[in-house]
This record gives C-alpha cells, structure tokens and sequence, in this order.
C-alpha cells in the first residue's frame, strides 16, 4: 500500500488522520493471469490502484481488440460504466499476476464530500488520465503505425507485459504486419 499512499501525497497534502480514513476503504485484491476484473456487461462498481502486474481493457466480438492498457502504479477505473451506472463494454483482464487496491464507489463518493484534499486528488488524477487518452487519441490520428510501436518501445515496462498478438491490436493493426514493422527497423 506504500505505493498508494506515495501517489496520493505526491499529488495533495493529507493531515495524517485523513490519509489513514482514506488508505482504510481500499482493499486489496490480487488476479491470476488471464483472470478478468470486469466482465463485458457487468457495472463496474469501484476504482482501482494498479500495484503490480498489468491489465488490458479489451473488446471480444468478433475480433478481440485491446483498448487499454495499464501498468503500475496507475488509478483507474471503467468510467464509462461505473458513473452512468451502465453495463461495460470492456473485458478488464489481468495480463500477468497482478495485485491492485480498490474502492468501492460509494466510499470514494463518500470520502470526497468528507475531505477537500481527496477531491482534489481525484480531480488531478483524472485530468492526467484525459491528458493520457488525449495523447493516445492523435497518436492515432497523426502518427504512422511505424512511429506509434516506436513510442509505445518507450514506455518503460509495457513490452514485458503484454504479447505480440495483444500489442498489435492496441496498435491497431494485424500480428502479421507488427512482425513486418519489427523486422523493417532492426
């Protein structure tokens, strides 16, 4: 839980008391690899702290398409179903072993009325996540698939996590043409 409570104090100043009450309402849960958190059609009900591990959030129609991923130390949640309440579109799935803390809505909705500091908190975590998707959104629309693998080879961890077959959906493109961009930049 140090994780956490290093995030929530680089972000806002807590009395003590107050990170304690707030640091009380996470649990911890742990998922196997390849076990799901969030099942399509389920409504999501808590918000998350990725400890370690990683998760994708991804599509199975016909085609199984990787949304999103996270990695650690990262606060989420599947807010398009857990604000209006509707059934997810996503799977949430576990990548690798993976350990996380959550929180039920009701205690963060609760904790935000209670304490000033955490509403800010939440309030610059989710202006950080919009920047985030924000910049995955243009990458899509400016970058070429070549360039797109390139900076996702920056973010430190994300390789390790994921495999082949699911990078390649997150990019957006077929297993096949990944092999073909990989072996055009060695």
């Amino acid at each position: 839980m140090q994780e956490l409570k290093n995030l929530i104090r680089s972000n806002v100043w807590l009395e003590e008391e107050d990170l304690n009450k707030i640091l009380g309402c996470f649990n911890l849960k742990t998922l196997q690899k390849s076990q799901l958190l969030l099942k399509r059609g389920q409504i999501a009900s808590h918000y998350y702290f990725l400890n370690k591990g990683a998760l994708r959030f991804f599509y199975n129609d016909e085609q199984e398409l990787t949304a999103w991923i996270v990695q650690p130390g990262e606060f989420f949640a599947e807010i398009s179903s857990l604000n209006p309440g509707l059934p997810s579109r996503f799977n949430i799935e576990a990548v690798v072993d993976t350990e996380l803390y959550c929180i039920h809505k009701n205690d963060m909705d609760s904790l935000y009325k209670q304490i000033p500091a955490w509403q800010e908190f939440g309030r610059k975590l989710w202006e950080g996540m919009c920047v985030r998707m924000i910049s995955e959104i243009i990458s899509f629309q400016t970058m070429t698939v070549e360039e797109r693998y390139l900076a996702f080879l920056q973010k430190p961890g994300f390789m390790q996590f994921i495999s082949v077959k699911q990078l390649a959906s997150y990019l957006g493109i077929t297993p096949n043409a990944l092999s073909r961009i990989r072996k055009n930049l060695r």
